[in-house]
This record gives structure tokens, C-alpha cells and sequence, in this order.
């Protein structure tokens, strides 16, 4: 296939690209404004590859895609260029309904007018897969699972904005007869994950000897899965999927965020060992304002139809991701350093000198 792979710079999105190149052989250009939590280097390994190519652009720019789209003339769009972090949503959400909603519908437009030149074949052929959330559900309670027919209840701006993109694909496929798909996945973590998001903060946090931040009590559930079969299912989403569908994507690891920071500490003082156990650094502070309690997903319809179930469990993923930290610190050194040195996010903006 020829893909095109937006955000493929992204955590998420180079484990796709990887995929794609490194093991499938196929063509694709990643399209990546290159943000903060972008970085080639994730890709680096499929620089030189036949058939991959590189572009440098805003999805929000409208023109561009339409003109990126046309000349790579691509058989499947693979959308999963997005801001995504709760707790800078809730500091500054316009990137957020810019990004998700807005440069999801220049993309869709973009791809719209692509279709239009195909011969009926390649318009029955294409695919346009659009990568969400489970958040845009809300929040679970004791019991229960999201499926695919949950209704909607976003609690963020940030899922919100999902929300938003995710409505806009379906209508697309709906109105215009865009051949979309979506898909909602549940919490990654593994290699090349920035390090703001929990697992990767604590992991390098707790190297580093200094406090494991842990909002309210720790007993916020989310269900984990590990990059690399999310990628795969999406693989098989955009190649086994129908049209107009959803699928639901987890890993069926629902842990507490205590029990995964305990993990990270127990994992590391095997690993590598310190002075006392890394458990002592945790550090309880105030909770995220709006923080849903608990995620979990029921993936069948997705290892029914796609036949995909994910493989790694998240104590062998645990482990996997706390080793390439360990072995990979000259990639995420810099980040530390120079992007996000672990500061706290996500608090509430200060109201304007006047406001009621």
C-alpha cells in the first residue's frame, strides 16, 4: 500500500510508521508539523527506505494537505496527528480544538477531493482510518466496559476535541461517502513515549531519584496496551476493517495509577538498583481537575472482525519499556533537558485581573 501516516514523528504514530516500513514494505509519507513531542528520531530507522518520505507541515493548513494528498496519491490515510495530553488541555485548550477538530476536517476535505479523481476501483479501495480515544466515553464507574455504541460524555477539552474529530469522520463517511473508519484505544505506553505522560515521567523520575508525583489517592483505573500491538491493530483496522465502522482497542490491563507507578519502582530496583526502595519517593499531590475515574475497554468486536487480540502482557510491557529507557538515554536525555524537565501540568489557568 501507499499510506499516509499524519503524526507519524509522535509516540503512537512512529510505532506505526516502523510497522508500515521497517516490517510490511510498504510506501508512506509521514506528515508531522513536528511539535514539541515530535521527533524524527523516532523514525530514523525508515529515513533512506524506498518509498518513505518526509513532510514537514500543519495539517491545519488546508492547501497543503490538499496538495500533499495529490501528489503522493495514496491508497489509505492514517490520521493520528493530535495534541493529546489532558493536562495541557485543561492549561490551554485552543491548540487542542485547532489541531484535533480543525485539522481533522482540512484532512478529510483533503482526502474528499482526492477520492474524486480516482477511477471506482481505487475510491472502493481507499481507506481513511481516523486514530481516537477512549476518554471521548466519559467516565466508568466501579463496573461496566466502553463499547462501541457507549454513548459519548467527554470530561476534558482534550476529549473533547477528540470527540469533536471523531463525530466529523463519521459525518464525512455519512454525507459525503468517505470511506472512514475509527477506532478508540485505550492508554499506550512502550518505547519513544514523551515524557510527560505518567509511565515514562515516573520511570525517569524514579532514575533520577526525585518525587513520583501520584494525583489524589492513586485509584484512578485506566486499561494499558502496549504500543506495538496497538499499531498492529490499526493495521489490520485500515486493511480488515469495514467501512463506516468503530473498533474498540485495549489491551484488557486495568490497573490503578498506583499499581502501575509500584510497578515502575518494583520493575527498576530489580533492574537497576538504588539506595532505598523507589516506592519511598512517591509523593501524592492534588488531583487533576476533572479526573475521570475509570477507562476500561471491551475490545471483541475488534478481535472478532479484525482478528487482532493484544499479546503483551502489560507486566512483559512493563518491563520492555523500562528497558529501552535504561538503554535509550541518550534519546530521551535531551527531551528532559530541553523540552519537559517533569514540571507540574495541567492546572488551571489564573482567571483575568477583573474577571468575576
Amino acid at each position: 500500500m501507499r499510506v499516509i501516516v499524519t503524526g507519524g514523528a509522535g509516540f503512537i504514530g512512529s510505532a506505526l510508521v516502523r510497522l508500515l516500513v521497517l516490517e510490511l514494505g510498504h510506501e508512506v509519507l509521514v506528515i508531522d508539523k513536528l511539535t514539541y513531542a515530535g521527533d524524527r528520531r523516532t523514525i530514523a530507522g525508515c529515513e533512506g527506505r524506498p518509498g518513505f518520505s518526509f513532510l514537514q507541515a500543519d495539517i491545519c493548513d488546508a492547501e497543503r494537505m490538499r496538495t500533499a494528498f495529490a501528489d503522493f496519491a495514496p491508497d489509505a490515510v492514517m490520521h493520528l496527528a493530535a495534541e493529546s495530553h489532558v493536562d495541557r488541555s485543561i492549561a490551554s485548550a485552543a491548540p487542542f480544538i485547532q489541531t484535533n477538530v480543525m485539522g481533522t476536517f482540512s484532512l478529510l476535505e483533503a482526502a474528499r477531493s482526492l477520492v474524486a479523481t480516482y477511477d471506482e476501483a481505487r475510491r472502493k479501495a481507499f481507506r481513511f482510518l481516523h486514530v481516537s480515544t477512549d476518554e471521548v466515553f466519559g467516565s466508568l464507574g466501579p463496573t461496566g466496559v466502553f463499547t462501541e455504541t457507549t454513548p459519548y460524555d467527554p470530561r476534558s477539552p482534550y476529549s473533547a476535541s477528540k470527540a469533536g474529530s471523531d463525530h466529523l469522520a463519521r459525518a464525512w463517511h455519512e454525507t459525503y461517502g468517505l470511506p472512514t473508519i475509527i477506532t478508540n484505544c485505550s492508554n499506550n505506553y512502550g518505547p519513544y513515549h514523551f515524557p510527560e505522560k505518567l509511565i515514562p515521567l515516573v520511570t525517569l523520575n524514579a532514575l533520577e531519584g526525585v518525587p513520583l508525583p501520584v494525583y489524589g489517592d492513586g485509584s484512578n483505573i485506566r486499561d494499558w496496551l502496549f504500543v506495538e500491538d496497538h499499531v498492529r491493530a490499526l493495521v489490520a483496522a485500515v486493511t480488515r476493517g469495514r467501512v463506516g465502522e468503530t473498533y474498540n482497542i485495549g489491551g484488557r490491563s486495568e490497573r490503578t495509577n498506583l499499581q502501575v507507578v509500584h510497578a515502575i519502582c518494583d520493575t527498576l530496583d530489580r533492574l537497576r538498583p538504588a539506595d532505598r526502595p523507589r516506592r519511598e519517593l512517591i509523593t501524592f499531590v492534588a488531583d487533576r481537575p476533572g479526573h475521570d475515574r475509570r477507562y476500561a475497554i471491551d475490545p471483541g468486536k475488534a478481535e472478532r472482525e479484525l482478528g487482532w487480540r493484544s499479546s503483551v502482557t502489560f507486566e512483559q510491557g512493563i518491563e520492555r519499556t523500562i528497558r529501552w529507557y535504561l538503554e535509550n538515554e541518550a534519546w530521551w536525555r535531551p527531551l528532559r533537558e530541553n523540552k519537559y524537565s517533569g514540571e507540574r501540568l495541567g492546572l488551571l489557568p489564573e482567571p483575568a485581573k477583573g474577571a468575576a
